[in-house]
Order: C-alpha cells, then structure tokens, then sequence
C-alpha cells in the first residue's frame, strides 16, 4: 500500500518537474522570439530612418543645385542686360549728345532754353543707363565691393526717386568668406529697393548694416504707405528674396504696417 502511493507520489513530481521545464522552455522560445521580432523592428526602422535622411538629403542638394543653377543663369542674364544698356542704348544716347552739340552752336535764341534742357535730360539718362548697367554687372558688384555697391545703388535711386537715402555702417567691416553671398545680399536689397520705388510712395530709404564678431545684420526701411502683411499676397519680389535669403542659409523678414512704411531685415552668418 505504502509503495503505491509512494510510486504515485514519485509520478506526480516527476509530472511537475517535466511540466516546469516545458514552461521553462516554453518561456525561454518566447523570450528569444520576441527579442528576435525586437531587434528585427529596430533594424528596420533604423534602415527606413537612414533612408528617408538620405532621400532628404539628396533632395535638399538637388534643390540647392537647382537654386544655384538658377542664381547662375539670373546674373548672367542681367549681366547681358547691362551690357546691352551699356553698349547699345548708352551708345545711341552718346551719339544722340555728340549730335547736340554740334547743333548747339546753330540754333536761334528762342528754343536755346528748351535745347538745353534737352540736352541735360540726354546727359542724365546716359549717366543713368550707365550706371544701371554697373548695379547689374556682378563682376563690377564684386570688384568695387558690397558696401560701394549699395551706396551707389542709393546714390541712383535718390537722384531718380527719394528726396534722401542714406547708409549706415554699424561695427568693424568684415568680408565675406564667399563672395557669392555678397552678390546674393545685394540682389535681396535691389529687389527690396524696387519694390520700394515701385509701391511704396516713400521719400526716404535707408539701409543699416551691423557688423557684429561673426554676423552681419542688415535693416532697410522705407517712410512709404506700407501694406498689411497680414494680407498681402506674395508677389514674386517677396518669394525671390526668401529663396535668395534661404541659398544661403540667412534670416529674412519683411514687416509692414499700412502708413507705417517697410522694414526688411536680414540676418547673415559672415
């Protein structure tokens, strides 16, 4: 009797022991299924993420290498415009002064005031086609430098539009380590200056540039009628000089009040 429920016994912890190692055993698969199903979403989606950066990646060089191809073909193409208005119209208006002059000798005493007057509306419009011809030549841009530039571009734009215009340096001048840039800031201001003369109804421009350790910051304001910019439409001046100011990698803003004038302000790690 004893042995039976001694045999019964050793059968029952032998159950027990086989029922704890297939649990065991059991536990030990899913652990390492799990781990394996783990890892494998892990690996995944870290192969995903470094796809999708490589795709951002590419897609951001393609879309710099298109702004910069863009950027080429428009200062070469303002760079033919000016050497048209150089050569050709500042040509013809030369020619158009010689002949004055040889005429002035023989003209009556009655239409001398009008010829003179004549004459200087010649001699102004040579000297601003060829001065317009410069701000659109990026090799003179570069060669007489940033700040020349600018004041030159106020200089025209005060004779022909504002009652003043003024520059004002802030800081140490430090040059720009891509001369490229240079260019590209001064396109934003010109494009800002005529939007200015264009729209605005202003009397007086000014440009400030702040040189700082490391940054130049620009600010360009106009005393004209302003607009909301709460509800203005984006007219392709606007959207140029964001894409211009986003090339290379600078902060724009453009505020604006109705009655209040405009600001533009641009921000530029030197």
């Amino acid at each position: 009797m004893f042995n039976l429920i001694f045999l019964l016994f050793q059968d029952r912890v032998v159950s027990t022991a086989a029922e704890r190692y297939l649990l065991v055993y059991m536990l030990g698969v899913l652990i390492i299924v799990t781990t394996l199903i783990i890892t494998f979403f892990i690996v995944f989606q870290k192969r995903k993420n470094k796809l999708l950066i490589e795709k951002i990646k590419q897609q951001q060089l393609f879309d710099e290498e298109l702004s910069n191809a863009q950027t080429e073909i428009q200062e070469q193409t303002l760079k033919n415009i000016g050497w048209e208005l150089h050569d050709n119209v500042g040509q013809l208006l030369s020619v158009a002064n010689m002949q004055l002059s040889i005429l002035k000798p023989k003209i009556s005493t009655e239409i001398k005031e009008s010829f003179i007057d004549v004459s200087n509306v010649i001699k102004d419009s040579l000297r601003e086609v060829r001065s317009l011809s410069k701000s659109l030549n990026n090799d003179v841009i570069l060669n007489i430098g940033f700040e020349k530039s600018i004041l030159n571009e106020l200089d025209r734009l005060e004779k022909m539009k504002f009652a003043s215009t003024q520059l004002i340096i802030e800081g140490e001048t430090t040059p720009f380590k891509n001369r490229k840039h240079e260019i590209i800031i001064f396109r934003i201001l010109q494009e800002f200056f005529s939007n200015t003369v264009k729209y605005s109804k202003a009397e007086h421009l000014k440009v400030k540039l702040n040189y700082t350790q490391n940054t130049l910051k620009i600010v360009a304001s106009d005393d004209g009628v302003g607009f909301n910019s709460l509800t203005v439409k984006k007219g392709s001046g606007l959207i140029n000089m964001s894409s211009r100011a986003a090339l290379i990698n600078a902060r724009l803003s453009l505020n604006s009040k109705e009655g209040e004038g405009c600001v533009l302000t641009l921000s530029y790690l030197l």
